[in-house]
């Protein structure tokens, strides 16, 4: 039996919209990760670039929803994940950033991930929904033969037809054998190309991805979360109420450690 490993969690909004809804959530986060002693990175985005409407939020600005973040690091002391679209971005992410998140229609970008792997930080590449869990090796090689062995995936779906996604779960015992490996439980759930340009999902099916996913052996989960998920200025129609968070963490450690034992 290997040693136990906690369950990872990166949570927190998709992007972020305020100081004052950053600080809260990661507040929250951060008390539940705590009480269930599970390590803890906190996720939001600076700038949402991959937008279907040209009128859809893509955040406050650069540097200031990177004061935001580093504000939460340090008032916090908590890791900070947040995603880069471009080669040159990876730099001023850096400077905040634990973890350098490279988005699922990104995963192929040889220059992007090298640039994230030379920052020295971790990163993780989130697998396109394009991909199968095969092919994620070969982001794998880029980011270590760049000089960068803290590398992570993500699996957030795969398409199916136009309009919606599906998870294979044997994908994640495939990537687990190239790094460790997450499910994003939010975006899997979602359901793309809608007629009106915004992004549906079903985040009532959360819980159930998750138990088969921890059941299945995943060493880390990925959740947007917010207090008012229909508020939210980006990517509400899939996150998970934060009031929610605890109770779904408490069932996902205890099943997470049930594992390990019968393993």
């Amino acid at each position: 039996m290997t040693d136990f490993q906690p369950l990872r969690v990166m949570a927190g909004p998709c992007a972020v919209e305020s100081l004052e809804t950053t600080i809260a959530v990661a507040v929250e986060i951060k008390r539940v990760c705590d009480k269930l002693g599970l390590p803890f990175h906190f996720k939001a985005s600076y700038r949402k670039a991959n937008r279907t409407r040209l009128d859809s939020f893509t955040g406050i600005g650069d540097r200031e929803a990177l004061e935001v973040l580093s504000r939460v690091k340090s008032d916090l002391d908590v890791g900070i994940v947040t995603d880069i679209h471009t080669p040159e971005e990876a730099a001023m992410a850096a400077d905040v950033a634990d973890v350098i998140q490279i988005p699922a229609f990104l995963c192929r970008q040889t220059d992007l991930l090298i640039a994230a792997a030379q920052t020295g930080r971790i990163v993780n590449v989130k697998k396109g929904q394009f991909m199968a869990p095969d092919s994620m090796k070969y982001a794998v090689d880029k980011i270590r033969k760049s000089g960068n062995d803290d590398v992570w995936l993500t699996e957030r779906g795969t398409m199916h037809g136009y309009g919606d996604l599906v998870v294979d779960m044997r994908g994640l015992e495939t990537m687990r054998a190239f790094a460790p490996t997450f499910m994003d439980l939010t975006h899997s759930l979602q359901q793309p190309n809608q007629a009106r340009g915004v992004t549906g999902g079903r985040p009532q099916l959360i819980e159930s991805l998750a138990r088969a996913a921890v059941a299945a052996g995943v060493d880390g989960v990925f959740i947007e979360t917010h207090p008012e998920p229909s508020q939210a200025m980006s990517d509400g129609a899939n996150m998970l109420p934060l009031d929610q968070l605890e109770g779904l963490l408490t069932t996902l450690a205890s099943l997470h450690e049930w594992r390990h034992i019968h393993a």
